[in-house]
């Protein structure tokens, strides 16, 4: 009878004043976002086969002669682990210390781009010094500029808010650091990474609520810029008129090899390719074939649907970007939404221009794809800005969480 008395059971009849208290349940929503990381990973691994692919046929040159075929993917593939070791600590960062180094990196970043200029320290391929050598890998800081400038526009963007409306104070010293930048990259010359930085920027400052009429005049006036440099570099005129006509014999045996070439390979590909590593347009045809041109040898080898298969991969990252920075903004993490559609802006911009130059859509230009080109300094900065992202998208996923209880 004593054990009956003192019998709870899990539900009761009528009404109880005493109710049996009920354990606090963790919740069950994802601390980050799986979907995300995993086409993040699988375009690293899917770049990674298709840089083989591409370069496997290099040794046959004379430049590449001492090389082994599987040269460029075992690079790759240490680039993607260093890449990926970098985000596991990067993530771990809160985004309020991001917002506390944005103007210091800004300007570290900006003195190793002036580094660059300097004889003796810049290095230079194929007439252009973008790298800075540190014997074992070599590092271009227009990359590190991209997603410095993101936080730093971010940044800049959430302490001049209430000057956002006014020429002086809000608009003309963000376009200062932009010009210092741009004055930089043009003396490399990196016109292509001055393009994305500069879209990132004005993203950014468009998104923060930047007075309009200033906005659009900004806009004219890179656009003046831009046309202006055109104008006054021989070369770029003459890369210009041959992507506008690249089948003429001129062009297509002098600026326009390229060009002509990839839109060749994409012509072989057609609706599934010519099969993996069955590319023609890779066997010294194509230069550039695992960096700049990568989509082109998708293009061939896997056709239509292997293109489309990447283009919806990107498409996934930029607008999960712009959803996480949304709902960060929401709940008044105004740099942290900014940040994450910074990011986006970056990653769109950028493989946009490299899938337009591929595709005979924009002139040539030299910006690689993200997280798939061959290169160490563009997966690792691609890499490092996207753990960025999964952290903001983590710390949105925790506040919500609390707020749920």
């Amino acid at each position: 009878m004593k054990f009956i008395a003192n019998l709870r059971l899990p539900f009761s009849f009528g009404r109880s004043s005493n109710p049996a208290p009920t354990r606090v349940q963790r919740s069950t929503m994802m601390e980050y976002d799986q979907p995300l990381v995993w086409v993040i990973l699988l375009l690293m691994l899917f770049g990674m086969v298709m840089v083989y692919s591409a370069s496997i046929s290099l040794p046959d040159s004379s430049k590449y002669a001492t090389y082994k075929p599987s040269h460029f993917l075992m690079r790759q593939a240490m680039f993607v682990g260093v890449s990926i070791l970098a985000a596991l600590v990067i993530v771990r960062i809160k985004i309020e210390s991001w917002q506390r180094w944005a103007p210091y990196l800004f300007v570290g970043t900006l003195v190793l781009l002036a580094l660059v200029l300097v004889p003796g320290v810049g290095k230079g391929v194929n007439g252009a010094k973008r790298w800075l050598s540190f014997k074992v890998f070599n590092l271009q800081p227009s990359e590190l500029m991209k997603l410095f400038m993101v936080l730093y526009a971010a940044d800049y963007t959430v302490r001049k808010q209430e000057y956002m409306h006014k020429l002086t104070k809000g608009f003309l010293p963000m376009v200062g650091a932009v010009g210092a930048v741009g004055l930089f990259l043009l003396l490399e010359p990196d016109l292509g990474a001055f393009g994305v930085i500069v879209c990132i920027a004005m993203g950014i400052l468009f998104l923060g609520g930047i007075n309009g009429i200033w906005f659009g005049g900004i806009g004219a006036t890179l656009v003046g810029l831009f046309s202006l440099v055109i104008m006054l570099s021989p070369w770029r005129r003459e890369r210009i008129f041959a992507y506008l006509n690249p089948w003429v014999e001129e062009n297509a045996l002098g600026k326009a090899y390229q060009l002509s070439h990839s839109l060749i390979a994409f012509g072989r590909g057609e609706l599934f390719g010519v099969g993996l590593g069955g590319s023609v347009e890779k066997l010294h045809y194509l230069p550039e074939a695992h960096t700049d041109f990568l989509l082109a040898v998708i293009g061939e080898e896997l056709g239509f649907v292997g293109v489309l298969v990447v283009v919806l991969m990107f498409y996934w990252i930029v607008k999960r970007a712009f959803e996480i920075g949304r709902q960060a903004i929401a709940m008044d993490l105004t740099f942290a939404g900014l940040t994450a559609k910074g990011i986006g802006i970056w990653i769109g911009v950028q493989t946009f221009i490299n899938m337009g130059v591929n595709l005979g859509l924009l002139p040539t230009k030299g910006l690689t794809l993200p997280l798939m080109s061959y290169g160490g300094s563009g997966v690792l900065i691609n890499c490092a800005g996207l753990a960025i992202l999964l952290r903001i998208d983590y710390e949105n996923r925790l506040r919500m969480r609390r707020g749920s209880r």
